[in-house]
């Protein structure tokens, strides 16, 4: 009988796991695949070191970030969706920009305001100018929900339309926007865990040791809660019940992953109180809404041509898409002092003043 075939395995480069062996037999690939296989998934398991650049391009002296990219991602996407359902809720497709439009002001008018009024108002009482520089400081997500849910519901009630069937869809929406708002906060490195030695450990440019990687965590559960929200929208659900669930489940399935965050003392506390407040309020309007037992959902008029051109429509929705690329996802007081050592083009400008330096007179 001939002799068996002998193959040259693959070398694998820097593997811990020792299966060394430069020729075989058929009798033994198997064996040495197995082998081959958990070196590979040695080597995958490997901390990872962060040294993504945040900023995707400088236009003008104008900075590109990929944090306010992926929100103009999340933007169209909500506008997608919405063209997908026009059908269901009644919407022209003039309306459909419309609505796309308050969503998207409303989240970013949110979500400014909070970081503003909330988390740094010692920084901007005293530096009244810089407080619709949206270019010098992050989104708060919390804020991102008020705000986008008070946009959705100026624009029905300037309809004179019944919210919570919208509300319902847009929950869907809402929750890819933080998702892809995450995968931002990633790509910036910004937002850090606690030092941990789990496998996917991350080592940030800001931060010592290997760290958790809470944005991750955080937008993995928002992404897991499309399919979740999607699911009870095409089962015709009581309207506004999948609003509801959205607005429990994001802040409190967030509580156990921000015990995990690096939070500075200062803003830890406020960040769980938010937390809890939308919970409680989600809570609140879910127990309301089965109560209620409002089996068979509202059905809207049928919604009239809205006024007015889709040129400028098209044209604003492309300024609003344009809009959050300029914002980077760190807070005011750490850019750009944050990401000056990672990216030479970072200067100060008048665009980009010293940030480090006016916040010296903060009381």
């Amino acid at each position: 009988m001939p002799r068996a075939a002998v193959r040259t395995p693959p070398t694998i480069t820097g593997s811990r796991s020792g299966c060394a062996a430069p020729t075989m037999t058929r009798r033994a690939w198997t064996t040495q695949s197995a082998c081959w296989t958990r070196a590979g998934a040695q080597e995958l398991a490997m901390p990872f070191v962060h040294d993504i650049d945040p900023i995707v391009a400088t236009i003008g002296g104008v900075h590109v970030w990929w944090y306010g990219l992926s929100y103009s991602a999340g933007f169209l996407n909500a506008h997608l969706f919405l063209r997908r359902a026009r059908a269901r809720l009644h919407l022209s497709l003039a309306s459909v920009y419309d609505l796309t439009l308050c969503l998207a002001v409303g989240v970013l008018v949110g979500g400014r305001s909070i970081v503003v009024f909330v988390n740094e108002w010692p920084f901007y009482r005293r530096h009244l100018s810089l407080m619709p520089a949206i270019w010098v400081g992050g989104l708060a997500t919390h804020g991102l929900v008020a705000g986008g849910a008070a946009g959705v519901l100026i624009f029905c009630a300037r309809r004179r339309m019944p919210f919570r069937p919208v509300l319902d869809a847009l929950a869907v929406a809402a929750a890819a926007i933080l998702g892809c708002g995450r995968i931002g906060n990633f790509i910036d490195g910004q937002i850090v865990g606690t030092v941990t030695s789990v496998a996917w450990a991350v080592k940030f440019p800001s931060a010592e040791g290997f760290r958790h990687p809470v944005v991750l965590y955080d937008g993995l559960k928002n992404f897991l809660l499309v399919p979740l929200l999607l699911a009870l929208v095409r089962r015709r659900m009581p309207p506004g019940r999948s609003a509801a669930l959205f607005l429990l489940l994001y802040p409190a399935l967030r509580i156990p992953i921000d015990l995990l965050r690096d939070y500075q003392a200062e803003t830890a506390a406020t960040g769980q109180m938010l937390n809890a407040i939308m919970a409680a309020a989600g809570a609140a309007l879910l127990a309301r809404n089965v109560l209620r037992r409002a089996h068979a959902p509202a059905v809207s008029p049928p919604e009239l041509p809205a006024s007015g051109s889709m040129h400028w429509r098209r044209l604003a929705l492309a300024a609003v898409l344009a809009i959050p690329v300029v914002i980077p996802s760190d807070a005011t007081r750490d850019v750009p002092a944050t990401y000056g050592a990672r990216h030479p083009r970072l200067a100060h400008s008048r665009l980009y003043p010293p940030l480090d330096s006016l916040r010296s007179d903060e009381r």
